[in-house]
């Protein structure tokens, strides 16, 4: 029996059933081509007789891409397997893939139809699929609830029938792992004894399984039914899908690729397949913002947090040897960037190893110094800080003299149902220059005062538009995040932002005040300090610290 394992993915197909999700043909087809740059083995690109909007989809992607089977899915009646095939008949290499199910709760609440006549219409949709094309996939749906010697009839007849995949579904993500491997096994067993064997140790049959997660065993199972024999799993990027979702595509293939070692103690040969890890990562963020399915951040190998590190005990570990808190590489999935994020957990190892990571070399003093600071300024009060916020506290216990910007009055009014825009009028006092004043509006309270702010000390602020800073006072808003300290309408409100000039270099600001317009005016001004103190100072701190940290 063959080590390949075939991954099938239903993204488009199973996946799109995700309640809410509706994707154009020109968006399938930029899935596809992720997918075949993912290399996978097989696209489903879709159901073609459910709609004419199916249908134009899988025959987009069947003549889109070349270097993947595209399958099309089709009951077990002539008229499906005609439009499935009209549908696919222009890929490099299609496949129909025919249906019915083999539940007797199907049987009789569905299909209304007894077992002889279903196991009929199973046979004659593999043969009527045979004519068109010699890749024919036949899925007993809801094969994990069927009875076992009925299943097993049905799997002897379709591969006769000339199937070359046989699919068997957990519809309903009712199994569990040991029954799972226990039922493939089984099936295994019902080919050996009907002559079949040969067929499925040469690779010319392969069982497949297409799982879903509605117990949250998807993966779990789909692994099991890989030990018991089955080949081929049927999973969808991030795991979306029908009601729980799908079998993860990313955590299957990271499973068998990570515990190779197993694998190929329990089998004799590890299992492998052909997808590029590289670009599971760049694919998984594709599906959901196309999908509007956001990925949620403990998700394993594609969730935000999947590689992240808070806890300074970890932080430490990883510091000294990935290996100590990471099983996998980073980079190995398609992430890039620090594994090492600050909040409050943090400890000193990384708040070093971030400052080093851009450019500070600190002695233990002055480490000490800023690690102080950060823990009192920041850690209770940002849930994530980014790396320009540690910046900042260092700017702040250095360079703290040297800031220029302070605002001695600021006023803001905003009037809900009103024709006119929110105004905002400041002062805005520069230790260079004297006092600037100016007034402007803007769509919301916080807009119109930065925007105040920003006139009053000569900036052009960009906000958040995609345009790039072209001048040494353009300033673009990279991020803005307001928060509450405390419960009820009297907490302390928080406004952290980060700014970017026209060379790239960020600053970041942190405000606090019972007023939240307020709290935005403190967090812009202390990011403008921070990075006009860094312009004029900076680089002679970072070398004056690095010298007292060598000596």
């Amino acid at each position: 029996m063959t080590s390949r394992v075939y991954i099938f993915d239903t993204t488009l197909r199973d996946g799109e059933q995700s309640p809410g999700v509706s994707l154009t043909v020109e968006e399938k087809k930029e899935i596809a081509r992720a997918l075949e740059r993912l290399r996978v083995d097989v696209i489903e690109a879709g159901f073609p007789v459910s709609s004419p909007g199916d249908f134009e989809g899988v025959k987009a992607i069947a003549e889109t891409v070349k270097d993947v089977q595209v399958a099309a899915l089709a009951r077990a009646n002539q008229k499906d397997i005609d439009v499935a095939w009209e549908a696919i008949k222009k890929a490099a290499s299609p496949r129909i893939h025919t249906f019915i199910a083999t539940s007797d709760i199907h049987l009789k609440y569905k299909l209304r139809k007894s077992r002889e006549e279903v196991l009929k219409l199973a046979v004659e949709a593999v043969k009527y699929a045979k004519k068109y094309t010699p890749s024919v996939e036949f899925s007993a749906e809801d094969a994990t609830r069927s009875d076992w010697d009925y299943l097993a009839q049905v799997v002897v007849e379709v591969v006769r029938a000339g199937a070359t995949a046989v699919n068997i579904p957990d519809t309903v993500g009712y199994t569990v792992p040991q029954e799972y491997y226990e039922l493939i096994r089984h099936l295994v067993e019902a080919l050996k004894e009907a002559g079949l064997y040969d067929r499925l140790e040469s690779g010319e049959v392969i069982f497949s399984v297409h799982c879903h997660n509605d117990l949250g065993l998807a993966v779990a199972n789909s692994l099991s039914a890989l030990l018991a024999g089955a080949r081929q799993v049927e999973c969808t990027i991030n795991g979306i899908g029908e009601r729980a979702g799908n079998a993860a595509l990313e955590e299957i293939v990271m499973a068998l690729k990570t515990r190779r070692d197993y694998f190929e103690r329990v089998l004799g040969k590890p299992l492998e397949t052909r997808v590029d890890t590289r670009q599971i990562v760049p694919t998984s963020q594709l599906v959901s913002r196309l999908t509007g399915m956001t990925v949620q951040a403990n998700k394993a190998i594609v969730g935000a947090n999947a590689f992240a590190h808070e806890s300074g005990i970890h932080q430490h570990g990883v510091i000294m040897h990935r290996g100590t808190y990471e099983i996998m590489d980073p980079k190995e999935v398609g992430w890039t960037g620090s594994a090492i994020v600050l909040g409050k957990h943090s400890g000193r190892h990384a708040v070093r190893f971030k400052l080093e990571s851009r450019g500070w070399k600190l002695s233990e003093e002055d480490l000490s110094r800023v690690f102080e600071r950060f823990r009192q300024e920041i850690k209770d009060v940002l849930r994530t800080v980014h790396d320009e916020y540690l910046e900042g506290v260092l700017l702040d216990e250095f360079l703290e003299d040297e800031y220029r910007y302070r605002v001695s009055s600021a006023y803001v009014s905003s009037l809900y149902g009103a024709p006119l825009k929110p105004l905002a009028q400041v002062e805005v006092l520069d230790k260079a220059t004297g006092a600037h004043r100016a007034v402007t509006v803007g769509v919301g309270s916080i807009d119109a005062a930065f925007k105040a702010v920003a006139m009053a000390l000569g900036y052009r602020f960009l906000g958040s538009e995609d345009r790039q800073p072209e001048g040494d006072k353009d300033l673009r808003l990279v991020h803005f995040h307001i928060d509450a300290v405390g419960k009820g309408t009297e907490s302390l409100g928080v406004c952290g932002i980060v700014i970017e000039d026209r060379h790239g270099h960020r600053s970041a600001g942190l405000g606090k005040d019972d007023d939240i317009v307020a709290s935005g005016i403190k967090a812009l001004v202390n990011a403008l300090n921070r990075l006009e103190a860094y312009r004029s100072k900076g680089e002679e701190l970072k070398r004056k610290l690095a010298e007292k940290a060598a000596a």
